[in-house]
């Protein structure tokens, strides 16, 4: 297959190809030949650019064997992504199977006389012949096809057609046993991740007010407007403001795109910074579902680097099937004996029950509210030994309260009341949904007050920093203290200082409030650990990280308190985006095998930087969408329930790939010395495929394993100076 070279970094390819060159059906084949190649970390395919990026470790011998598979890859017909014959799932839909063998079997035996059955069973087994005849003598492969072709023509040529037969039947049978649960698997999976519909802001072109709808309502012309953090729900043009868009789940870049009036956007992708209106021009009442399906093949053909090598390891052994046939034929000239080593093969049930382990596993998961994305990040969960927790928002609940507003006067600037400062507050925070401003604008309602439609011009959201915008045309700021006062140089007056050190002390946040460059009110924030954090951290160590990280763009005196209550082995305070994003990096580059939890727009680079990101779901969309896992019900203590997932799912898949070798080789020993039969040993070995798929899909973990419902705690006990437990998130970490 050709294509061009778009990006060659060390470690790193995009290779583009003709329009609809590579459909989904063929890069999910091409996909599994490149992580069979070698160490290869990821592979993605973007259907918008037609582009394929592969992730691998250096070297010049592995780019080589990379490029040479694309180069040699037959990409045929583009067809719907199918299973074994059976068309590709769709909403409401399951993949129906090909007709029952065991009725085909039957009824040739009921209806057809023995010299028919030898002449359909011929007819059957001619395309396995040449599938196993293409890889041999064009692919130069020795797998499994070829060792199934081998084996039937072995029985044909020494006219055993009662042995052809049965390894047709159950060629066949294994085939659709593989579609069947395969297909209960992924129906079962698709059916636990629907959830409600969404809904999205829409602007009136007309009156230009604003108003939610659920997505299904959305139509072409449709005027979207997503805001910093939002996922973009149609296919559309910008029709107003600016934003960087992320569109890594369209091209696999993680670097955000300059959107601007006139640029074409695309759904699934999401905002980083910025606000824009886009004019739909393709939507869908099922939007949200079909990207449920695309993330389900996605994640059947997102393999784990195990399954990768046990699939190398079962291909490798092939060869030895064809020099233990000939060894054996050299020693006995026994023919039927030196066939019989090619009856057995170890592929095809490593093949079937390492992708069911998976997908039982992320359905298992998906109960406990954990939302896998693939094989591959079960792993990654496996091995880590660094965990690295946001602190607010993550560590911290997704309700912070305004427990109190204190207001400053000074004779010469314009002074606010509380409920004036309030109300401000409440108007500039409405328009980013993250848990603080959802804490200033519920007390707001809650107190009954209300702000004028247009109080304020446009607002500018800085991220990680506050906002901006103007009041009665003065400049209004919103934000941290190194917004507002470090960045903007709003002076701190004794008294705000004095308030400051005493908030700080208690070990609560603030969010300031300055009007034409005067500090007009501190906010003070209060927010409890989440359910069960310190709990979380103790079963995690453990079940075997070494190491756990607190990143948080907090004071240092409020992140000490924190990480000292909950028993963190480190922590870094007063980190902006990029800082915890470098702290990732840097201790990955260390060695650490990294898990990081997050939850808000400024910990996305952090998560994509990590082995597995891991997200919350009451989370920003950014956070949401680049995180390889979703904590659905917003509870950490998800956490040590998927480790022990993933623990378990690696181990069974390690045990089952030693059931399927030693069972199959001491049946391959039985042919071989005269004690079964061509029928008897097939039989066997394609029992054993059945065993092992069931094996793969039983339950992970027990039922006290799996994570209990939330039951409801004490209320802290509060001192004089402020709650026991005061730690929340600042407007520096939205």
């Amino acid at each position: 297959m050709n294509g061009n070279i778009i990006s060659d970094v060390r470690g790193r390819l995009r290779i583009g190809f003709r329009p609809q060159q590579l459909g989904p059906d063929s890069f999910e084949r091409l996909s599994s030949g490149i992580m069979k190649s070698g160490e290869v970390k990821f592979v993605s395919f973007s259907r918008l650019t037609g582009s394929l990026l592969v992730y691998y470790d250096k070297g010049d011998e592995r780019r080589k064997a990379i490029l040479d598979i694309i180069q040699d890859f037959d990409p045929g017909p583009s067809v719907p992504v199918s299973c074994f014959g059976a068309k590709s799932l769709q909403v409401g839909e399951e993949c129906p199977l090909p007709f029952n063998p065991i009725y085909t079997k039957l009824l040739t035996l009921v209806l057809l006389p023995r010299y028919l059955r030898i002449a359909w069973n011929i007819i059957i087994a001619v395309p396995y012949v040449l599938k196993g005849l293409k890889h041999l003598l064009w692919k130069n492969k020795l797998d499994v096809e070829v060792l199934d072709a081998s084996a039937l023509m072995v029985c044909y040529l020494r006219g055993d057609f009662g042995s052809a037969g049965t390894l047709l039947f159950f060629y066949a049978l294994s085939d659709y046993l593989e579609c069947w649960t395969r297909r209960r698997s992924l129906a079962c999976l698709f059916h636990s991740l629907k959830g409600p519909e969404e809904k999205v802001w829409v602007k009136d072109p007309e009156t230009k007010e604003m108003r939610q709808v659920p997505e299904s309502e959305l139509v072409i012309g449709s005027l979207v407007v997503i805001q910093a953090g939002g996922l973009i729900p149609v296919d559309g043009i910008v029709e107003e403001g600016v934003a960087s868009v992320n569109q890594a789940t369209m091209t696999g870049e993680p670097l955000p795109v300059h959107m601007e009036h006139g640029g074409a956007v695309f759904a699934g992708t999401a905002v980083e910074e910025g606000e824009i209106v886009i004019r739909a021009t393709k939507v869908g009442g099922n939007t949200r579902i079909r990207s449920i399906i695309e993330y389900i093949k996605e994640s059947e053909a997102s393999k784990s680097g195990l399954q990768g090598r046990a699939e190398r390891m079962a291909d490798s052994i092939v060869p030895f099937n064809f020099l233990l046939s000939l060894g054996t034929f050299l020693a006995t000239r026994n023919v039927a004996k030196a066939g019989n080593a090619l009856l057995v093969d170890y592929s095809c049930a490593i093949r079937l029950s390492t992708p069911v382990a998976v997908l039982s596993a992320m359905q298992e998961g998906n109960g406990s509210g954990i939302l896998v994305k693939g094989g591959r990040y079960l792993e990654e969960i496996a091995l880590a030994d660094t965990c690295v927790f946001d602190k607010t928002g993550t560590l911290t609940e997704a309700k912070p309260q305004v427990t109190e507003i204190i207001t400053f006067q000074d004779g010469v600037h314009e002074s606010l009341s509380r409920d004036e400062a309030l109300s401000l507050a409440a108007c500039l925070e409405e328009h980013f949904p993250h848990p603080v401003g959802r804490a200033v604008v519920n007390l707001a309602k809650k107190e009954g007050l209300h702000h004028e439609v247009e109080m304020h011009t446009k607002v500018n959201y800085v991220v990680a920093h506050g906002i901006s915008s103007s009041w009665k045309g003065k400049k209004v700021l919103l934000g941290s203290h190194h917004f507002v006062v470090d960045d903007e140089k709003v002076p701190m007056t004794p008294e705000a200082e004095a308030a400051s050190k005493r908030i700080t002390d208690q070990g609560q946040s603030m969010v300031y409030l300055a009007v034409e460059g005067f500090l007009t009110a501190i906010i003070v924030i209060s927010d409890q650990l989440r359910y069960h954090a310190k709990e979380t951290l103790r079963a995690l160590k453990d079940k075997g990280i070494k190491h756990t990280v607190m990143l948080t763009g907090d004071l240092a005196a409020t992140a000490k308190n924190i990480a000292g209550k909950i028993g963190f082995d480190e922590f870094r305070a007063q980190l902006l985006p990029d800082d915890k994003a470098a702290a990732v990096k840097e201790m990955a580059e260390s060695g650490r095998r990294i898990m990081m939890v997050g939850d808000g727009l400024n910990d996305s680079a952090a998560l994509s930087l990590a082995g597995v990101g891991i997200a919350l779901s009451d989370g920003s969309e950014l956070a949401k969408d680049v995180a390889n896992v979703q904590l659905l019900n917003g509870r950490i203590d998800a956490l040590p329930v998927a480790r022990l997932l993933a623990e378990r799912t690696m181990r069974r898949t390690r045990e089952n790939y030693w059931i399927i070798v030693i069972l199959n080789s001491f049946y391959l020993s039985l042919g071989l010395l005269g004690f079964a039969g061509a029928g008897l040993t097939s039989f066997l070995h394609n029992a054993t495929t059945i065993m092992v798929a069931w094996r793969a899909s039983k339950p992970f973990l027990a039922p006290s394993e799996r994570l209990q419902p939330k039951l409801p705690e004490a209320e802290p006990a509060k001192s004089a100076d402020g709650p026991a437990i005061t730690d929340l998130r600042q407007a520096s970490n939205p």
